[in-house]
């Protein structure tokens, strides 16, 4: 089944979703059926692709685990400042 990216007209969400050449699919965010079909290259999925997919994955994730441990100190450190 083909991968297409849709606009919706109501919301403005973009999207990529697997459908069925019968399918019509619904907007993700507000469900509204009012959807553009955008022009995209098809999408060749390889061994390579999928690992460069993970890692940037797992580099992001870490990322965000590090942004999360910075604030939970930066919170501590204020709030004990605070209690002195």
């Amino acid at each position: 089944m083909p991968i297409y990216e849709y606009k919706c007209r109501s919301c403005g969400h973009q999207f990529e979703k697997i459908v069925k050449m019968s399918e019509a699919p619904d907007c993700e965010s507000c469900n509204s059926p009012d959807l553009e079909k955008l022009f995209n290259a098809p999408g060749i999925r390889t061994t390579k692709s999928q690992n460069r997919s993970s890692a940037q994955e797992r580099a992001s994730r870490s990322r965000v685990h590090k942004d999360i441990k910075v604030a939970e100190s930066d919170f501590l450190k204020k709030e004990l400042s605070h209690d002195h």
